[in-house]
């Protein structure tokens, strides 16, 4: 029995694709690009004859409706197909189809899941599909479906395909197919088990109008044939993908040079804006006090900052603008350990070092550490060769194929080859010009302290408190363990954290504020009692002896119960004594007043680390705004909310969303602060030539461009917004960086540092009447 109908019209679509795609690329360095052999089924769809190893939902049964929960999405079906509404109204809007038993792979292999899918909205749809397991651990995908998009969807769940840890996030496609991959959301670390799946979960994200899918045909296929030439020569001599030409695809030197001359041309030309402060504030608005530092009023019932010379100001630019971050994997390492050798006293996480210089000594030790990710290149230079002083190297990783290794910079490459020895002054100046030609007003967080002393731009000075302090873990570490803010070592780190910054930035009137720390993992907002209390449980599993956190745990609740019968009787517990407990507890069940305890010490601990870095900041550092902890919307409980406001001048959330939904976030009306956003994004794995859109999707740059201009929209209309700052300035590396894998299309200008036209259009649109309409609304 067929399930899938390959039309002709998908074959005729199926060739044009490969034929649009090149393999190998052109010699721009010392060494010769490897040659690709012929990849198998180049010209034909792998999937026009699929296997069908079972149906999992049949849509044309009646049978599955009974597995279908939907409360915060409307559902339709007919006799071959359901549908899903999506709401605005609800900020993760999901249908759930959960089978009387679960559905059980263990007889298949290897497999890849696929839908039909129509999108019957009248814009393109972010879509996401979680899969999840008997103790309820996901693997998550997502795509965006394009207004009008009528096709297959698939993604492998086992074989080589599915399983190979190649470095990055959003993979290279494996096969030759007109379907759609679905882009994986998770770490493959995790090692989820789903031989067998207990229910598909459809859903999307802060949308900002309804959408609405037809979906059909859910089943279990048959991987293909391995192709051989996946993962190999995925990278050109320029770090652009090897295989796609893009609109912006760059051949040849001659290409790159041309294309930057008309570029500075342009920009040298332009007119500057009058209307701006020289801190890019708006003179054509209400003059205020001017105090010679960036601060925050309330004006008519909306917040803005105000610039140094007394001008309205909101903040709007690019973060992480720099080197560190771009650099890639190459496969090689070192046996030679000093050049992982790390000091106590270090400042710099890993992922924020800059180029790390290897001896010839250590690379005397050169060996390859992982063919895969050696693979991926079809140029890399010779170390004598004048572009190899773009190598690095990472001392460790967060996540991905290797621990540690050699790293190489493919845009820092291209700004060489662009602009010569003096590269990177000259990408300074080229950066501020963008800046200011394009309307942004501000640089975001993580930028270049080179930028510092131009005084062109204002920026958010950041700094990140590491050391070797007492640490909590909550039940998932995004970016790694939560400090004990209790341990005197937390504090001292914060001083020295602080101190560095204030002799970066050294009074300076351009420094708009402070960001400390970024997303940490103070656990999920919503969930079970260990999601929410990780860090506490963790924190009351220890013995006081060596928990500062434990110690004033046990003190507060020493104080709040009268003895160790009260507190037993409150939790339903049987703790010995407050010996036993200090020694270290764990608990199975929780009654209300336990959970409410738990959220007490939360928020005490919230209030401890927010009083800690509030403190060193006002006494190093009086004259800057204290921006707030940058909370990912995964780690923002009302706990920590809470113990924000009353120690930050700001408040700062990382919003990867279509945009700030107004019923989602009306609370930060009645919390009365101004309010900045630290990250958000939206890229594409379309015409972009990468394999990864990042958090939020388009179907392609326009699309891209007309979903920044919605978000912008929707952060513009809350009378708490005072910014809004883009992640990032660059695109990721294809391969992705070198600290955890991440490879998205979600720069303003991509590797050979050639802007994109959308984007920049749209951006301009944007900023050119931001002020007038903030004013006027």
């Amino acid at each position: 029995m067929s399930y899938q109908q390959i039309t002709t019209n998908k074959k005729i679509i199926a060739t044009l694709l490969v034929l649009l795609s090149i393999s190998g690329c052109e010699n721009a360095g010392t060494q010769t690009p490897k040659q690709s052999e012929p990849s198998v089924s180049q010209t034909q769809d792998v999937f026009e004859n699929e296997v069908v190893l079972t149906q999992l939902v049949n849509t044309q049964s009646a049978d599955y409706l009974e597995w279908v929960a939907s409360n915060t999405s409307h559902f339709s079906h007919d006799d071959k197909s359901f549908t899903i509404g999506f709401l605005a109204n609800e900020n993760i809007s999901k249908m759930t189809i959960k089978p009387n038993k679960p559905w059980d792979l263990t007889a298949y292999s290897p497999y890849n899941l696929a839908f039909d899918i129509v999108n019957e909205s009248t814009e393109s749809v972010h879509l996401y599909l979680s899969l999840e397991n008997k103790d309820g651990d996901i693997q998550s995908r997502s795509i965006s479906l394009p207004r009008e998009f009528s096709g297959t969807v698939y993604f492998p769940l086992t074989g080589k395909e599915a399983e190979t840890e190649t470095g990055f996030w959003g993979d290279m496609p494996p096969w030759n197919t007109q379907d759609q991959l679905m882009i994986w959301r998770s770490w493959r670390a995790a090692q989820v088990d789903l031989s067998q799946i207990y229910a598909l979960n459809f859903f999307t994200i802060g949308l900002l109008d309804d959408k609405q899918v037809k979906i059909s045909d859910i089943r279990l296929r048959e991987n293909p044939a391995s192709d051989p030439q996946w993962m190999k020569n995925v990278l050109d001599q320029y770090g652009q993908n090897a295989r796609v030409h893009t609109p912006l695809h760059i051949s040849d030197d001659e290409t790159l040079l041309q294309n930057t001359k008309q570029e500075l041309a342009a920009l040298d030309s332009a007119p500057a804006d009058e209307t701006r402060s020289i801190y890019g504030g708006y003179k054509n608005g209400p003059k205020l006090e001017a105090t010679g530092y960036f601060r925050t009023q309330k004006i008519e019932g909306k917040w803005w900052m105000v610039d140094p010379e007394g001008y309205i100001f909101f903040s709007h630019g690019p973060a992480n603008v720099r080197m560190a971050n771009l650099s890639t994997l190459t496969g090689v390492d070192f046996k030679d350990d000093s050049v992982r050798h790390r000091s106590a006293d270090e400042l710099t996480p890993e992922d924020s070092m800059g180029v790390v210089t290897v001896s010839e000594k250590v690379r005397e030790s050169r060996y390859i550490a992982s063919t895969l990710r050696h693979d991926l290149f079809s140029w890399l230079p010779e170390y004598d060769a004048p572009l190899a002083k773009h190598y690095s190297y990472r001392r460790s990783t967060h996540k991905g194929a290797m621990p540690h290794g050699e790293t190489y910079n493919f845009y820092r490459a291209n700004l060489e080859r662009k602009y010569g020895e003096s590269f990177m002054d000259k990408w300074y100046d080229v950066t501020l010009q963008r800046m200011k030609n394009w309307g942004f007003t501000s640089f975001g967080n993580w930028v270049d302290p080179n930028f510092y002393d131009r005084k062109q731009v204002p920026y958010f000075a950041n700094g990140w408190i590491i050391g070797d302090f007492k640490t909590l873990s909550g039940k998932v570490n995004h970016w790694g363990l939560m400090p004990d803010a209790y341990d005197p070592v937390f504090a001292e780190r914060a001083k020295a954290t602080i101190e560095a910054i204030a002799k970066d930035i050294k009074n300076s009137p351009w420094c708009a504020g402070i960001f400390i720390d970024n997303e940490k993992s103070w656990g999920e907002r919503e969930g079970s009692v260990e999601a929410r209390y990780g860090v506490i449980l963790d924190a009351l599993s220890k013995n006081a002896q060596n928990s500062p956190a434990k110690q004033a745990f046990t003190g507060y609740l020493k104080a709040k119960y009268s003895s160790i019968d009260a507190l037993n009787l409150a939790w339903q517990t049987d703790i010995e004594n407050w010996q036993t407990f200090e020694n270290g507890v764990e608990f199975e069940s929780y009654t209300q007043a336990h959970v409410d305890d738990l959220s007490m010490l939360l928020t005490r601990l919230g209030e401890q680390y927010f009083t800690v870095v509030h403190d060193t900041l006002a006494d190093i550092l009086p004259n800057h705004l204290y921006m707030g902890a940058r909370m990912a919307n995964w780690g923002m409980p009302d706990e920590i909310i809470k113990a924000s406001v009353t120690y930050s001048d700001v408040l700062s959330f990382n919003i990867y969303e279509d945009g700030m939904q107004d019923h989602y976030w009306q609370f930060l009306e009645q919390v009365d602060l101004p309010v900045v956003i630290g990250e958000f994004h939206i890229g594409t794995a379309t015409d972009s030539g990468m394999f990864n859109p990042g958090i939020v999707h388009a179907s392609d740059q326009a699309d891209r461009a007309r979903k920044y201009k919605a978000y912008m929209q929707s952060v513009l209309s809350k009378p708490y917004m005072v910014g809004a700052h883009w992640f990032q300035y660059v695109d990721e590396p294809i391969t992705g960086r070198a600290f955890d894998g991440e490879n998205a299309n979600i720069g303003f200008v991509n590797v050979t540092d050639t802007p994109y036209p959308e984007m920049i259009q749209a951006v301009k649109e944007v900023t050119s009447t931001m002020y007038q309409n903030r004013l006027e609304k």
